[in-house]
């Protein structure tokens, strides 16, 4: 797993700082301090990736609603297809009545 590279105090204190926040504007204010405006739209237009990849979205219509490369795109895909199931897992709890398909494998 790729996570077990990054694993350590460090990054556990980071993980532990999320989870303990309360509510939206508190993350907000958070993600601001913490990361570049640049690198907080790259992480959730990779989120909306995602989840229009799920959506059978076409790698045209996702690049022109959010921007997105076709090598975003299909870093993203991988992670879907190979990953640990992060993206599912959270995009199933946001929308739960989206009806995700399966993906084709590479």
């Amino acid at each position: 797993m790729q996570v077990d590279k990054i694993r350590g105090p460090q990054t556990d204190q980071l993980i532990d700082a999320i989870l303990a926040l309360n509510d939206r504007e508190e993350a907000y204010r958070f993600f601001d301090d913490l990361a570049t405006i640049s690198e907080i739209q790259s992480l959730s237009q990779r989120f909306e990736v995602a989840r229009m990849l799920r959506l059978k979205k076409t790698y045209e219509k996702i690049k022109n609603e959010t921007g997105a490369s076709t090598a975003t795109i299909s870093r993203v895909r991988r992670c879907l297809n190979y990953g640990n199931e992060g993206y599912d897992e959270m995009l199933g709890r946001l929308y739960p009545d989206e009806k995700p398909f399966q993906l084709p494998k590479e």
